[in-house]
């Protein structure tokens, strides 16, 4: 009777990976309980995500499959580690020293699993919460042994109409445990902001926790050392100071103390959080004051394009041209400021005439690439097409696509364009009529 309400409940939320990883878990718990046999184990998680794998295989390369079987591979590890179960074992001793054994195992179970989820939680979302733990202490007695008995108790009672005293007691508790959660998360630091953990990265950091997890013996602490690895790789990765998403049409410049700088300052709330994320900010309590480009230091900007140097503590400094629309502009200034610039973006198409030094970000360009995380010090960039598009299941846009969706540049009125500025320094963005 269990497994098929299970069953059901799955099928009515909509077969979500964590629903039906729950669901294979319980009905395998039920038939080892059934063989007399122990069904909490490492086997039951491999079970249940070879289940997941076989009918959604491209589940493995989303959160929510690697969150929830971390978290639960997690717990099953930890509390098979033998000195840790016996730390924890039940034994003959007073109520009060029987309540700080299990809040000791909550939080250390908890420790544990921030752990576990924090280098995935920073591969996807570039930041994870530091103060889970704690808040978890109180959180999951709360919902245990108040939230979900006294909702059980509404909906029994409710075929009597007697139900409100026991729909105000949970919603008293649920009440309470969002209080607990914006205390928690209000306070500073209760959130890490790390800007590149790259898939490499989480990958030997993951090698290292399965090889703890699984192996037996004293060597299964060599698992460590990958994941100190992994650790020291991601806390020495440089932030990128430049950020272009998807269509080129918004970019953001990060200078080297952290000030973000938007060529397009009236851009979405989205695309702001989605900057500062990637970029490894905090602007929860409005300490990130986001500027325009033009405020950039010795930027210079017309109405078509925005020329800034970008400087470097050991290296020359890389000049950047963005364009900032789609109108007409002269090809030969345009080849000119091309080559005397390293970085050239653009959401518009560029002619073969505009040959920059390293990256011609264009239209065409980011058609394939998507979203890109510039290092202009080190000369590196991450796209989105390296981590997320190279998959059995993914089809390269085609030259045919690119055209239907390819904007044409509008003329403009000559008379109204401002000069250029000209720098040593710098490119001077393109501008003026065609001599």
């Amino acid at each position: 009777g269990g497994g098929v309400a299970g069953i059901g409940y799955t099928l009515f939320s909509g077969a979500e990976v964590p629903t039906v990883r729950s669901c294979a878990a319980a009905l395998l718990v039920l038939a080892g309980l059934a063989m007399g046999r122990n069904p909490f184990s490492l086997r039951l998680i491999a079970a249940g995500a070879m289940l997941v794998m076989l009918f959604w295989p491209e589940a493995v390369m989303g959160p929510s499959f690697q969150l929830s079987f971390a978290a639960v591979t997690c717990i099953v590890a930890l509390h098979e580690y033998p000195p840790i179960k016996a730390l924890f074992a039940r034994r003959d001793e007073g109520f009060a020293m029987r309540l700080a054994r299990n809040i000791g195992m909550l939080l250390l179970t908890g420790l544990a699993i921030e752990l576990a989820l924090s280098p995935i939680a920073l591969h996807h979302f570039h930041q994870t919460g530091l103060l889970g733990a704690l808040a978890n202490v109180v959180a999951i007695p709360l919902t245990t042994f108040v939230i979900m008995p006294a909702e059980a108790l509404a909906l029994l009672t409710d075929l009597a109409g007697l139900g409100a005293p026991f729909w105000w007691v949970a919603q008293q508790g649920i009440r309470l445990l969002l209080w607990m959660a914006h205390i928690t998360a209000d306070q500073p630091g209760s959130v890490a902001l790390l800007p590149g953990v790259t898939g490499p990265m989480l990958s030997l950091f993951t090698a290292g926790a399965l090889w703890l997890a699984i192996i037996q013996g004293r060597w299964r602490l060599a698992g460590l050392l990958p994941m100190a690895m992994a650790s020291l790789l991601a806390l020495t990765h440089d932030r990128p100071d430049i950020l272009v998403s998807g269509d080129g049409h918004h970019v953001a410049l990060i200078d080297p103390v952290g000030q973000m700088y938007l060529l397009r300052s009236r851009a979405g709330d989205y695309t702001r959080e989605s900057f500062l994320e990637i970029a490894g900010l905090d602007d929860r309590f409005g300490e990130t004051a986001i500027k325009d480009l033009r405020e950039w230091p010795g930027a210079q900007c017309n109405r078509d394009f925005c020329s800034v140097l970008m400087a470097q503590t050991s290296h020359e400094p890389k000049a950047v041209l963005i364009s900032r629309n789609f109108e007409n502009v002269p090809e030969r200034a345009l080849a000119a400021a091309c080559r005397r610039s390293d970085i050239v973006i653009s959401e518009r198409w560029l002619p073969q005439s505009c040959q920059p030094r390293w990256i011609k970000a264009d239209r065409r360009y980011m058609w394939q690439s998507g979203g890109l995380a510039i290092d202009s010090s080190n000369k590196t960039m991450r796209s989105v097409a390296q981590s997320q598009g190279r998959h059995g299941w993914f089809i390269p846009k085609t030259t045919k696509g690119e055209a239907r969706f390819a904007r044409k540049p509008r003329p403009v009125d000559q008379s109204k364009r401002k000069p250029g500025i000209n720098d040593s320094g710098a490119a001077a963005p393109p501008s003026g009529p065609e001599p």
